[in-house]
């Protein structure tokens, strides 16, 4: 019954991970895997190896992103019961972690992460009948492994040392498993539309000047999809190459500073692509006509430094430039 009452904090989490709703800052993951307990000391030291050493244990936590490499992350973590073996009962540790997470981007879909912090733990050693509650320190490294920009897994270790006191009795603890994560918040991507300046009155010339269109399309966190909204910012420039078979078109995609330049180069040059192949398709326009760039994470227009920045810089710049139109012909 004493162990069901402890589960209670892991419950509630897991019962509020269904609302829950490389770039979203918040996320909230549960884990689960194996635990040992060695080093123990006080009531129990001379008793050592009357105690089983291997457990499960598991948690539930959450977590905040305040920039690519650096969070900050809380929990709950059960670290499960290094049974008695010469009668009934066991020693018995659970509590809240609170870390803080270093975070190294290795590939685009792969991080490497190490985090360190305290534990408030309590144990209960129902051998001796004590119980007790306190601090302790904890350290951890893993490898997170995303399957797309909301999901990630993580392989981790982690380690707490001297768990409990010395009337209950303390014990270094070592948790190894697999944890599931989700990822939320990033904010909607920033709309930066430059409307194209008004054409001229017509003038009695022979020739008429036509104004530049440049139109700047926001892009969601690792995404090279066109929206809807896309599409209709788009229409004037569309209309342009349909009507003027001598205009030209160019286009200049970009990223944020988020992941490696490598990744984000070739991100930027398939925004830039998907721009100008819907162009192409759907309006038959001959890819002569349009240039296509990809400028990586190297022109921002916003800091990378904070969410709203780089929401600005994951774009595609369409640029048309004027022209002179004889109406003589």
């Amino acid at each position: 019954m004493i162990r069901i009452i402890k589960f209670v904090p892991l419950a509630i989490f897991l019962s509020g991970s269904v609302v829950a709703a490389t770039e979203n800052p918040w996320y909230f993951g549960a884990r689960v895997g194996g635990t040992h307990f060695n080093n123990f000391d006080g009531a129990i030291d001379g008793q050592k190896s009357d105690y089983g050493q291997d457990d499960w244990g598991g948690g539930v936590f959450l977590g905040y992103q305040f920039s690519p490499l650096v969070g900050l992350e809380g929990g709950y973590t059960y670290l499960g019961e290094a049974d008695y073996d010469l009668g009934s009962g066991g020693f018995e540790a659970y509590g809240l972690d609170l870390v803080a997470k270093l975070t190294w981007p290795v590939t685009d879909t792969v991080d490497l992460y190490a985090k360190a912090g305290g534990f408030f733990f309590n144990v209960d050693n129902t051998v001796n009948g004590a119980d007790d509650s306190g601090t302790s320190g904890t350290a951890g490294v893993g490898a997170e492994f995303y399957m797309n920009p909301n999901v990630s897994t993580r392989l981790e270790y982690q380690y707490y040392n001297q768990v409990g006191r010395s009337e209950p009795g303390k014990t270094d603890i070592h948790f190894y498993g697999l944890s599931l994560v989700y990822h939320w918040g990033a904010p909607a991507a920033a709309v930066v539309v430059e409307e194209a300046a008004p054409l001229p009155e017509p003038a009695p010339l022979p020739a008429s000047t036509i104004q530049p269109i440049r139109v700047a399309l926001p892009f969601n966190f690792n995404s090279s999809q066109l929206t809807q909204e896309d599409i209709a910012r788009l229409q004037p420039i569309a209309d342009r190459l349909v009507n003027y078979p001598d205009s030209k078109l160019q286009v200049i995609g970009h990223t944020d500073a988020s992941g490696t330049p490598a990744y984000n180069q070739k991100l930027s040059e398939e925004r830039a692509a998907a721009v100008a192949g819907y162009l192409a398709g759907y309006f038959s326009i001959g890819m002569d006509r349009i240039e296509i760039k990809g400028f990586g994470e190297r022109d921002p227009i916003a800091t990378n430094n904070t969410e709203e920045g780089r929401a600005q810089n994951r774009r595609v710049e369409a640029y048309m430039p004027g022209m002179t139109v004889d109406n003589s012909q």
